[in-house]
């Protein structure tokens, strides 16, 4: 195998600036940087892991935790675009990634080992629940943490998430835009700072259009969810001619319970989702619903942690959100995107 000794000859840098390049150490022109690493690929040296830890104070490894053991958690588009997000960030630093299901007591005492042990040099958690016992792993942790999401408390950091609050009133605004008034919403678990926020949103706007934002029923984000959901909803109020579901999914389960129940659509109840995955463009008709760039998201999550990793002090990040019409709610009138935060009360 060949030496650092002979990639530093071969790049024409001594050693230690041959060291401090392979271990993205500072301090390095980006010319000798480059020379190292063509120097390095062409001789095909690979870096030694215990050297390269003993150089940077780093093991070269960051976990990814979510509270979830459920199988379905990897055929979920949301997941699996946050994981491609966050694997195409870490893919630049070299990091190794490491996925870890940690919704069992058992799965909990495994992740707080490898953070103890200092096995990784930071983590990323997904969508923790008020209750979560993962806000505990993280508090106990010196370690970089990254959130994909805000917690309840609002006690994080360090986190990204996308501008729920703003996202959810463009969805309401776009539904009184088009002439509905008995407007409901089927909410996400109100134990998740997504779900709160995105009922928010919807008041806010309500709010301005002097109507009520009672008609209200609660799911879990999944199609059945929605449609039973949906299903409540007309039984109490038949007179329902708009709905916001806070996801596609609970949106598409939701055009199911109204076509169960001879409801035409937009004709006589227009519906507006939230996420924009594949789902939405595939549903008879095809969902009007607010985009989030999922992807974006999982990216922004790893470039934060490696940020963090290499000394530097990273803000919060919140994305915008934008409007995407299609057939199931037509019509003009909301704004297509909304900055974060634009026209919400903090």
């Amino acid at each position: 195998m060949p030496t650092l000794e002979e990639v530093a000859l071969r790049a024409g840098v001594s050693r230690s600036v041959a060291s401090r390049a392979m271990n993205n150490v500072r301090n390095v022109s980006p010319a000798k940087r480059e020379a190292v690493a063509r120097a390095a690929s062409e001789l095909g040296y690979v870096p030694n892991a215990t050297a390269r830890a003993l150089a940077t104070s780093t093991v070269g490894s960051v976990v990814l935790a979510v509270s979830n053991d459920d199988p379905a958690l990897f055929g979920d588009p949301f997941f699996s675009q946050v994981l491609v997000g966050v694997a195409t960030a870490l893919d630049k630093s070299e990091l190794d990634l490491t996925l870890m299901l940690a919704s069992s007591e058992h799965g909990q005492a495994r992740l707080e080992r490898l953070l103890r042990s200092r096995r990784s040099d930071g983590v990323m958690l997904m969508a923790l629940r008020g209750d979560d016992p993962l806000n505990r792993v993280a508090a106990a942790t010196d370690l970089p943490v990254v959130l994909g999401g805000r917690p309840l408390d609002g006690e994080a950091r360090w986190y990204v998430d996308v501008d729920n609050r703003g996202g959810a009133r463009l969805a309401a605004e776009h539904l009184l835009s088009s002439g509905r008034r008995r407007i409901a919403t089927i909410t996400g678990p109100m134990d998740l700072q997504a779900s709160v926020a995105r009922y928010q949103g919807f008041a806010d706007a309500m709010a301005v259009g002097q109507l009520p934002a009672d008609l209200v029923e609660h799911a879990d984000f999944s199609y059945e969810g929605g449609a039973q959901a949906m299903a409540r909803l007309l039984a109490a109020h038949p007179d329902i001619d708009g709905v916001f579901a806070a996801s596609d999914n609970m949106a598409a389960g939701a055009l199911r319970a109204l076509k169960a129940e001879g409801r035409r659509i937009p004709d006589d109840v227009a519906v507006v989702g939230f996420d924009d995955l594949e789902i939405a463009r595939h549903t008879e008709p095809a969902l009007t619903t607010i985009s989030q760039p999922i992807r974006g998201l999982g990216q922004e999550m790893a470039t934060m942690l490696v940020r963090l990793i290499s000394g530097e002090t990273p803000t919060p990040i919140i994305l915008p959100t934008r409007l995407v019409v299609r057939g199931s709610a037509p019509g003009e009138g909301a704004p297509a995107e909304r900055a974060p935060g634009e026209g919400i009360e903090t």
